[in-house]
């Protein structure tokens, strides 16, 4: 199939940021009383906004969170993502043949534009984007709905299906599904067969879907 628009996600598909936030945040709530462990918070909380994240986290611990949680959280975050963020590998090679091709790329992250903004930047991916990064804040419902890819396609002037997403999350796969776009699911959790129940083609490797695109 010919692809007019790829979507990435950005955290676990364009920058490995994922290990780093998870563990971070499982320390953050549990210094609030929520004891999970990374895999539990990676299971429940990995492809969601942060509003999300703190609403289910509430409910779980039976009470409000402090009012500054976020913001200590991402400073905490960001610092470590200073010391030990990269780029997922072969991902750069992938959004520059696309470039050569002339398709269409942009972001839509549950991630907030502070936090997008930063880690493409200290990987050198900002500048492949413009202004053509999209979140959760813009539109009413985050991931698993599927307003995010549908908006991202609408401003991009593209039909939702002739849109490829990457994603790496559950909640991901199954938004880009439910906006009738063809998902692939670039794998590093072993959730392999969940990714594949939802509607994601399963890639472990960057430089394949590339392949699988053109």
């Amino acid at each position: 199939m010919n692809y007019d628009l790829i979507i990435f996600d950005c955290d676990g598909v364009l920058v490995n940021s994922e290990p780093i936030a998870n563990k971070i945040l499982r320390d953050a709530l549990s210094e609030n009383g929520l004891e999970m462990t990374v895999d539990q918070v990676v299971q429940k909380f990995v492809g969601r906004s942060m509003s999300n994240v703190v609403s289910i986290s509430e409910k779980l611990l039976c009470k409000k969170l402090p009012h500054n949680f976020l913001k200590v959280l991402q400073a905490e975050t960001f610092v470590a993502f200073k010391k030990n963020l990269k780029a997922i590998d072969k991902v750069e090679s992938v959004i520059m043949e696309l470039k050569r091709q002339d398709i269409k790329i942009c972001v839509a992250s549950s991630g907030s534009f502070d936090k997008i903004n930063y880690t493409l930047g200290l990987t050198g991916l900002r500048n492949y984007f413009g202004e053509h990064i999209f979140n959760s804040s813009q539109v009413t419902r985050g991931k698993p709905y599927p307003d995010i890819y549908i908006y991202a396609a609408d401003q991009m002037e593209v039909e939702p299906a002739k849109c490829l997403v990457i994603e790496d999350s559950l909640p991901g796969v199954q938004g880009a599904v439910a906006a009738g776009m063809e998902v692939v699911a670039y794998s590093v959790y072993g959730e392999d067969e969940s990714l594949r129940k939802a509607g994601g083609l399963v890639f472990d490797q960057m430089d394949e879907i590339i392949k699988h695109i053109l």
